[in-house]
């Protein structure tokens, strides 16, 4: 899964992309380039770690989340987002629009000063309205395509339908997100990357010690707040000096746990996972994943050969110590390609090829 940080100009996206990721990327802009950094992370998950003291195995892997830092964004209102900048949104899976609430004089607001209501507002509209072009312009485009008679009439007909019904939504200043699409419609909007159907997350970037401000935007998405170059500076300081810092400053954990956490959450993902000596690993399915799917998520073959999951919750094995303990106490299932898969279970697939 991949989320693009975005947000107007001198709003901390790239101080929050080192504080996420650990990287150590100049926080100014480099002028006349269009620059894009990701990097890919774990997402902490302690039932990950206390497995893994269970097996001791060779190998720990944690579920990975990556982030991309993705130029600013001007907020003119007029939805003209220039190519390559659109092109690297589009590719994204969410988005997080980081919101500037600190005050700092040497690093002037791209609106002259500090206002998260208002630039929340303006980041909504230059999304939206990106949309609106992108719709339009797929509606002239079927008209003509209808005109000179060279398309599949029916094809054409649901096509304009679906893009009517889209450009109302918009129009009424609605986000495409949490609308729901019929599988052939899901086809249909496919390739046009629509910027409002995204998942998306606003974070207030505040400064040290700044409380959290009231927002008079009403928001249809989950709203944190970090402080974005305390959370940086923790990230890049060894691991001891790190426990120092947080101790002193009353940190039970960094907000950078909390806010990959939040990510995974954002894309609707869970993890389940597989146990032995040689690796525990976490593995990443959408909520109402069915068990062969997750077996596709380890491997194709996998999930071409699909016969059985065995199946454990987490709950189970680690209270009773084993996996022949759990069987021995009827906590071991099989299940059948269908069963939907919950989060932190244990599933080991059993395929043949």
């Amino acid at each position: 899964m991949k989320l693009g940080i975005i947000g107007l100009p001198q709003t901390g996206k790239t101080t929050l992309f080192n504080a996420l990721t650990g990287h150590d990327q100049p926080t100014t802009a480099s002028a006349g380039r269009m620059e894009v950094h990701t990097a890919v992370v774990d997402v902490p998950d302690p039932r990950v770690d206390v497995l893994s003291k269970m097996y001791n195995p060779k190998k720990t892997a944690y579920a990975k989340v990556t982030y991309a830092d993705i130029a600013g964004l001007e907020g003119s209102g007029q939805g003209n987002i220039a190519g390559q900048l659109l092109n690297q949104i589009a590719q994204m899976d969410g988005l997080i629009n980081v919101v500037r609430c600190f005050e700092d004089d040497s690093v002037p607001h791209a609106a002259g000063s500090v206002n998260p209501s208002r630039d929340i507002s303006a980041m909504n509209s230059e999304l939206l309205l990106n949309d609106l072009i992108v719709v339009e312009r797929k509606l002239e485009k079927l008209t003509e395509e209808r005109k000179r008679g060279g398309t599949d009439k029916v094809i054409n007909a649901r096509q304009t339908e679906l893009f009517e019904r889209i450009l109302a939504i918009l129009s009424e200043d609605k986000p495409l997100r949490g609308i729901e699409f019929t599988e052939i419609e899901e086809n249909d909007l496919s390739g046009f990357g629509l910027l409002t159907r995204k998942p998306k997350m606003i974070l207030l970037n505040l400064g040290e010690g700044q409380a959290k401000p009231t927002i008079e935007e009403e928001l249809d998405v989950p709203l944190v707040d970090l402080m974005g170059k305390l959370e940086m500076e923790i990230s890049q300081l060894p691991e001891d000096d790190a426990s120092m810092f947080m101790e002193e400053y009353n940190i039970e954990e960094p907000g950078l746990n909390k806010m990959i956490r939040l990510s995974y959450d954002l894309l609707a993902l869970q993890s389940f996972f597989t146990v032995g000596e040689d690796e525990v690993r976490a593995w990443t399915v959408k909520r109402g994943a069915n068990a062969q799917e997750a077996a596709g998520a380890i491997h194709s073959d996998l999930e071409k050969g699909f016969i059985r999951a065995e199946v454990v919750s987490y709950e189970d094995l680690t209270t009773l110590g084993s996996m022949s303990e759990a069987r021995n106490k009827g906590k071991f299932r099989l299940e059948g390609k269908k069963y939907i898969v919950q989060d932190g279970e244990i599933v080991h697939i059993r395929f043949n090829i």
